[in-house]
């Protein structure tokens, strides 16, 4: 295929052609592109199902990320919400809306960073679909398992709270290219590819993690989610919250406060849990807070004046 050609001129079938010869079957992968529907094998009696939206200029730019890039980073949002309910993703599929214009090979690099990021956990890219569409959206859905699903009303009272992954690092990068910096590299690469913890998901999960979820919106926003779910109060502690060495870089050039970066910014995909308070947490986890009876979301006791993170249609 010449590296000109439209998605326009390869067409519909001509595309997907093009994206299943990437994909490897093999795995759980009974029946994968080219029927009606892929065959997965299953191990648990349940699935884990999660879907997630990308559109063009509103969580990502084309002048900011490569294809490849905004490919990983689609397949990382949904492979996430399978680590935070304790599970494995399986297999994705991928909706992809394109104008007729775009070169073809942006949409087969954006499949090949689906791929590469479905590796890290060893699920395959087993479907999707593809139409005309004035900006690209990109919808992919992720099929994963978990022998003991961990929800987000779980937290209860007198539990701990703590992380894994990274804060403030995509919020921070997001920061720095808005004003047109490229660097720190760390803190522009984790917006542009987050590397959430996969593994620390089903770790959490076996040393009896009473909630979870990934950091998705801002740290506030998402530990305010547990907190109304499970109808309790959550205490997050600034002295245990680590602040990056890129993070505290993008503060003290911008002029932000590097602790409101790592309480609201988002698109890290971090994971945030609650713990009994006797248990003992696994290798990466770190706490950072406590559960009390009550409602809301506070650090250091007092309550947060200003916005606990990113929400749609505010």
């Amino acid at each position: 295929m010449d590296a000109q050609t439209t998605v326009q001129q390869l067409g519909e079938f001509g595309l997907v052609a093009e994206v299943s010869a990437l994909v490897g079957g093999g795995g759980k992968v009974l029946i994968g592109p080219g029927d009606d529907a892929a065959h997965v094998a299953v191990r648990t009696g349940g699935y884990l199902v999660s879907t997630d939206l990308l559109v063009e200029d509103r969580h990502f730019r084309r002048d900011w990320s490569s294809a490849y890039e905004v490919g990983r980073k689609a397949a990382a949002c949904n492979l996430s919400d399978i680590a935070a309910m304790g599970g494995v993703a399986d297999a994705l599929t991928v909706g992809l809306g394109v104008p007729g214009d775009l070169p073809a090979q942006w949409a087969l690099d954006l499949a090949r960073g689906v791929v590469d990021e479905c590796k890290a956990v060893g699920a395959h890219l087993v479907g999707g679909d593809v139409t005309a569409s004035e900006s690209i959206v990109v919808s992919v859905t992720a099929i994963g398992e978990a022998t003991r699903p961990v929800r987000r009303d779980g937290a209860r009272p007198g539990d701990v709270v703590a992380f894994a992954g990274n804060l403030g690092l995509a919020g921070a990068g997001f920061a720095a290219l808005s004003r047109g910096f490229r660097s720190p590299r760390a803190a522009v690469e984790s917006h542009r590819v987050p590397a959430p913890p996969y593994a620390a998901g089903p770790q959490a999960a076996i040393a009896g993690a009473t909630s979870m979820v990934d950091v998705s919106d801002g740290l506030l926003a998402d530990v305010g989610h547990v907190a109304t779910a499970s109808d309790v109060a959550i205490d997050l502690d600034p002295a245990l919250l680590p602040v990056a060495e890129p993070v505290a870089t993008v503060a003290e050039a911008l002029g932000l406060d590097p602790l409101t970066l790592v309480l609201t910014g988002g698109d890290d995909y971090a994971l945030v849990a609650t713990f009994p308070a006797d248990a003992d947490l696994p290798t990466g986890w770190t706490r950072i807070g406590a559960v009390a009876e009550g409602a809301g979301v506070t650090v250091a006791g007092e309550p947060w004046e200003g916005s606990p993170g990113h929400r749609h249609f505010a």
